[in-house]
């Protein structure tokens, strides 16, 4: 994570944290730490700027769960996940400056050498013909510029 946008998510979070606790002094807000070294530290910058900038971000997760069975020999089973299979890693909704509305906009979390599944590039076809955003995020620096670009110019 580059030192600038590092500076700007922390910036985000604290005068998000003044906002939403206003009788909090500003000295005792607590150090945040962010770090984008793995999916789910750069899962998580991604969602927490979104959200800290007044947007809507949320992850998104289609794993199954394990179901613990007392009697079983095996200790239980899988059950798959109710979710759209090939979803994007974050469901997020911006409204880019001088847009009256917000866009759909889905993004798709791959770290180091991660590649798409033939799934989830059916998914990104089906969200961009439904004249959603589907965009692939590698590092948190690419994050950043990508939504520059998108909030001045929404595309």
């Amino acid at each position: 994570m580059h030192k600038n946008t590092k500076k700007r998510l922390l910036e985000l979070h604290r005068e998000y944290t003044k906002l939403k606790h206003p009788n909090f002094p500003e000295y005792a807000i607590p150090k945040k730490e962010f770090s984008d070294n793995s999916t789910n530290g750069l899962t998580k910058c991604v969602i927490d700027f979104l959200n800290f900038s007044g947007h809507q971000a949320e992850r998104i997760s289609t794993t199954g769960r394990w179901i613990v069975e007392k009697n079983n020999i095996k200790g239980g089973y899988y059950i798959p996940g109710t979710g759209t299979k090939g979803s994007a890693d974050i469901s997020a909704t911006i409204k880019p400056n001088n847009f009256p509305f917000g866009v759909s906009v889905k993004i798709e979390i791959k770290f180091a050498k991660d590649r798409q599944s033939d799934v989830q590039k059916q998914y990104e076809q089906h969200i961009q013909s439904a004249g959603g955003v589907y965009i692939i995020v590698r590092d948190f620096d690419e994050f950043v510029e990508w939504y520059d670009n998108f909030m001045n110019y929404g595309v």
